[in-house]
């Protein structure tokens, strides 16, 4: 295979460049400086970027000295994009090498560990923590503060009306200790580490505030102890790896070393960036001499931003790189899309304008304003924009949830049926609305709907549900540590909220029955009475307790696995763990030789579950409903999607306040922590109030959900079936399907009155 400084590659160049759409086409002509992609879903942006890196690449003639640095969200993105470069640079007959993809922290990493002395990051010393390991240093770090801190403490404990009552003074230090510190450790440690942002920084911006509750004060100290926690560990989390290729960048040789051996950067999902991650891109992307100048290509769908509930990405950061490339004429719109009906597309359109125009964001404008179009004919894509099933857009208002899952069943065996090559798919907001309708019609004749569903041979595959298996061992051990330690509040309280999720107890307050364990367990006759879920609660409870003292220990997981009611599954999942433990401790049958075996299982989070696969094509199998949540698929399609469920306390919703944790007020540390972190990135000054601030999080949370289903209705292809009943769970967090149910009166999401009207005008 010859270098492409040998051959004329204008005519398949060429060829390669005509494949593309508008958009694509201004990729793939880039020839240098910044440039700025804002992508529609559907648009093909992924192969975009695949064949304007092969046409740079062969135009380039790049070496492995000088590299094209391609970056993603995630791994599963970047090997696909590699392939995709691959097969595009063997068509061209081009040396497959002068480029890279990777994610950013596998990026990050890379620099970091090549300059160990300027990094400070040693890897044969440090060890990258694990989740669970994160969670339980966090949990600890609270009871350090706590302990360092006392008339913090204390304020927190006496928000509200407070007569010093004990009872209360225990609920109130296990909703503390669990909750409303781990939370506000958790979102405000992200938010400020992503962003560059030191605990002395944190608690420089808390003299800015003149609230009774100092939240950033709480936020620093809380940082302090775990940055603290993670030296002392020799642990490292994902931001130490940006903050540690920074540090590299930092140094004016090692810059300029990395930035001759970069040619380019090309950044896909550019909306999920956060600030550290943006300023690494644009380091690396400059040229080394003055005048310096910056070949980074971001490319990215602001509309499709719906990770900043959970990551510190804010999409206002691409909006802006796209509003300065405007300026600058580097600005492109890849605004066509062969994925959806028309019709389809058209609706997705209406909820950007509707939304936008509503106001219900408050001073957030959720959308970028960019229409998404139909391909023209000439496309050269299979089956582009096809024809709509029906009406293409269907929206319905059953009576209640279950009349929702039966509809929902009838329609897919209608349409499976007839089209047996299809996919389908049910996206839902909260996995536990997944689990109910994967329930609802795996048992249809329990919950008296009609459904000859086994005959149809049509596969259900609940996509929570395989994620649950991979908690089991988390359960066990979380059940197991109460067997060990029944006194101990925090363990209690874990067991209890298992029983809780798994539907074996119905949702109550856990942290007033945790907060005395013996009292709870054992009550005597000067105990106030308990309720009758007080009661379920305490006996299951004890039935574990005594299972503990007359089962030996290799039949206890099989006890406990039935008394969750496992599935046949997770049945054999835990049979699988089961075993690897009788062989780990074989000889030795007390408790504390069994839990740390356990606890090193899930702390290195090797266990694989039974029957798991690890790729999407499990989602998007022919003759299956498909039933996952609207953030899981992102990036997937389906020919048929149901969005049920769609009331307005769920889209938009609004930030919500455990009622546990009502003492401290109308508001969350957490919530508020974040949005002044980000208020004071954004130049905001004097930092907003705990009031301010809560708006602010709510306006923000609004927006993403408006975003959220959005990304949703734009999965379909050629039926978008959208649903509110008229009688559905107050909460679905509390509901309990298999004890009864309690249905009320709902409101549908505002926007669908307004979709209803057009489309069915």
């Amino acid at each position: 295979m010859l270098s492409s400084d040998h051959l004329d590659l204008k005519p398949e160049l060429d060829k390669l460049r005509h494949s593309l759409r508008p958009g694509q086409r201004e990729l793939a002509d880039w020839r240098g400086g910044p440039l700025a992609i804002s992508a529609v879903p559907g648009s093909g942006k992924s192969y975009g970027m695949a064949v304007a890196a092969a046409i740079a690449l062969a135009r380039n003639g790049l070496q492995r000295s000088h590299q094209l640095v391609i970056v993603t969200f995630t791994r599963s993105a970047a090997a696909n994009l590699k392939q995709q470069i691959h097969q595009h640079l063997q068509a061209l007959q081009v040396f497959p090498g002068g480029f890279t993809v990777q994610t950013l922290h596998g990026l990050a990493l890379n620099i970091a560990s090549r300059h160990p002395q300027l990094s400070g990051l040693n890897l044969g010393e440090t060890t990258l923590i694990s989740p669970n390991r994160q969670h339980r240093l966090m949990r600890r770090c609270v009871d350090q503060w706590a302990a360092a801190q006392p008339r913090l403490y204390q304020l927190l404990m006496e928000q509200g009306a407070f007569d010093g009552e004990e009872t209360e003074r225990l609920r109130r230090q296990s909703v503390l200790r669990t909750e409303v510190l781990p939370g506000l450790a958790d979102i405000a440690i992200r938010e400020a580490k992503s962003s560059g942002l030191a605990p002395q920084n944190l608690y420089a911006l808390s003299e800015q505030t003149v609230d009774e509750v100092p939240v950033l004060a709480i936020a620093a100290g809380l940082y302090q102890h775990y940055q603290q926690a993670l030296h002392s560990h020799r642990f490292i989390d994902y931001d130490d790896m940006i903050l540690a290729a920074l540090k590299v960048l930092a140094d004016d040789q090692a810059r300029r070393l990395w930035q001759t051996q970069v040619f380019a950067v090309f950044e896909d999902e550019a909306q999920d960036s956060t600030p550290l991650q943006t300023q690494l891109l644009e380091i690396l992307a400059a040229t080394p001499d003055p005048p310096e100048h910056s070949n980074l290509v971001r490319v990215g769908d602001p509309n499709q931003a719906i990770n900043s509930t959970f990551t510190p990405a804010d999409p206002s950061y691409f909006r802006r790189f796209c509003a300065t490339s405007d300026t600058l004429g580097r600005l492109a719109t890849l605004h066509q899309s062969g994925r959806s009906s028309p019709v389809i597309l058209e609706s997705a359109n209406f909820v950007v304008r509707w939304v936008n125009q509503s106001g219900l964001a408050g001073s957030v404008i959720p959308f970028r304003e960019q229409a998404i179009k139909p391909v023209p004919p000439t496309d050269p894509q299979a089956d582009a924009n096809p024809d709509p099933e029906g009406a293409g857009v269907e929206i319905h208002h059953p009576r209640d949830i279950f009349e929702t899952v039966k509809w929902i069943g009838q329609r897919v065996i209608d349409l499976l049926s007839a089209q047996p090559q299809a996919r389908a798919a049910v996206l839902v907001r909260e996995n536990k609305q997944g689990r109910f309708i994967s329930e609802v019609l795996s048992q249809p004749d329990r919950y008296g709907i009609q459904l000859n569903w086994p005959a149809e041979r049509i596969e259900i595959f609940d996509v929570g549900t395989r994620d649950r298996r991979s908690h089991v061992p988390a359960e066990l051990l979380a059940l197991l540590r109460f067997l060990a330690r029944p006194h101990s509040p925090d363990y209690l309280k874990a067991a209890l909220a298992i029983l809780v999720d798994r539907q074996l107890l119905p949702v109550q307050d856990l942290n007033r029955l945790a907060s005395q364990p013996e009292q709870f367990l054992y009550p005597g006759p000067l105990n106030p009475p308990q309720s009758e879920s007080e009661g379920r609660a305490r006996d299951l409870g004890r039935q574990l307790l005594r299972a503990h003292w007359e089962l030996p220990h290799f039949q206890l997981i099989p006890f406990l696995a039935l008394t969750l009611r496992y599935d046949a599954t997770e049945l054999a999942t835990a049979d699988k763990l089961n075993h690897r433990l009788v062989q780990q401790t074989a000889g030795r049958i007390a408790m504390a030789d069994i839990l740390p075996v356990l606890q090193d299982i899930v702390s290195a989070e090797r266990f694989e579950p039974v029957e798991v696969e690890a790729t999407e094509d499990q989602y998007l199998r022919s003759s299956q409903l498909t039933i996952i949540t609207m953030h899981k698929a992102k990036g997937l399609d389906w020919d048929y999607v149901f969005v049920p469920f769609l009331h307005e306390s769920m889209i938009p919703g609004k930030l919500w306040v455990p009622g546990q944790a009502k003492f401290l007020g109308d508001f969350t540390l957490a919530e508020v922590a974040r949005a002044q972190i980000r208020a004071s990135l954004q130049g905001r000054s004097p930092l907003p109030s705990i009031a301010e601030a809560w708006q602010r999080a709510s306006d923000l949370k609004i927006a993403e959900e408006f975003r959220l289903l959005y990304v949703a209705m734009t999965r379909a292809k050629r039926l978008l079936w959208l649903s509110a009943a008229k009688e559905a769970p107050f909460n679905w967090h509390t509901f309990d399907w298999l004890r009864g149910h309690t249905l009320e009166s709902q409101t549908p999401c505002p926007v669908l009155p307004a979709l209803r009207e057009i489309f069915h005008a």
